[in-house]
């Protein structure tokens, strides 16, 4: 009986979900409007399920309008080990449960480590939360096989009162604190291990509450982490799709920061124009 009413509750909230998106697109896709959630996840799980996302990046409309999770997300899973590992999500990017149930996580002894509780949480399927500034973190040394920080590291050191902390101390102004963060990622990362990593990048530009990457940082959080080996792809959103670019490409890209803005960009940019992702090995 449980079970059953698990599946209708569940059909119930895909119906809910593709109405939305579906006035989302007739109300002329603007983003951060009605509907834009669940048009965004509509987007994000087509290309997942289809598990194909090298050949679908660039293509006319992948990711029309929506902001940059739409390539970090099939990044990731696509480089991710298959194998059964234990992985630290730092700052809560993968708490989804579309995400955290695909065949590339479902495996895996996960950890999730952010400032603060939040609404969702999915203990059910076994993942541990652990809420801390990874600065001060409370993991031993060499812990992880691989660790994800996805769009997290903009973060770090900035105003985390603004949306992700009632907790004042983390009202921050310290551009270069990223690198303290960096440097424990490493610690804790077993020798071998990865660091899947993703900012916005571009021009840089603090924004308060985050801060979009320049090369020079971009260059001296690598500098701090030391890999073994590494590398890294750029994607670009222009026009009506997100594509892979390069730093010298994206060197110039913003973000449309929709709590300041008060005008959409031209091409209705989501939020990050371009992002920088970087898989580096300890």
């Amino acid at each position: 009986m449980r079970a059953t009413l698990k599946k209708i509750l569940a059909a119930s909230l895909r119906v809910r979900a593709s109405i939305f998106a579906r006035i989302f697109s007739l109300s002329g896709c603007k983003p951060w409007t009605r509907g834009y959630d669940e048009y965004r996840w509509s987007k994000i799980r087509a290309v997942l399920e289809s598990g194909d996302f090298t050949s679908q990046i660039g293509k006319e409309g992948y990711g029309f309008r929506v902001d940059e999770r739409v390539v970090e997300y099939p990044w990731l899973l696509s480089r991710l080990p298959a194998s059964p590992l234990r992985l630290l999500d730092a700052g809560s990017a993968l708490n989804f449960e579309l995400l955290l149930t695909h065949d590339k996580l479902n495996n895996k002894e996960i950890f999730i480590s952010t400032l603060a509780p939040e609404g969702v949480s999915y203990t059910n399927l076994g993942i541990s939360y652990v809420y801390e500034d990874v600065r001060q973190t409370c993991f031993r040394d060499e812990f992880f096989d691989c660790i994800a920080c996805i769009s997290t590291l903009e973060h770090v050191g900035m105003d985390n009162t603004f949306i992700y902390t009632t907790d004042v101390t983390k009202a921050e102004s310290d551009p270069s604190a990223y690198l303290e963060f960096i440097k424990s990622l490493y610690r804790i990362l077993k020798p071998g291990g990865t660091l899947f990593l993703s900012v916005p990048f571009g021009k840089y530009k603090n924004h308060g509450w985050f801060q979009v990457f320049n090369a020079e940082m971009v260059d001296s959080l690598i500098n701090a982490f030391a890999p073994s080996s590494w590398s890294e792809t750029v994607f670009t959103y222009e026009e009506d799709r997100w594509m892979t670019s390069s730093r010298d490409a994206a060197r110039l890209s913003e973000c449309f920061d929709i709590h300041v803005e008060k005008q959409y960009f031209s091409d209705y940019l989501a939020f990050s124009r371009s992002v920088i992702c970087l898989e580096l090995r300890k």
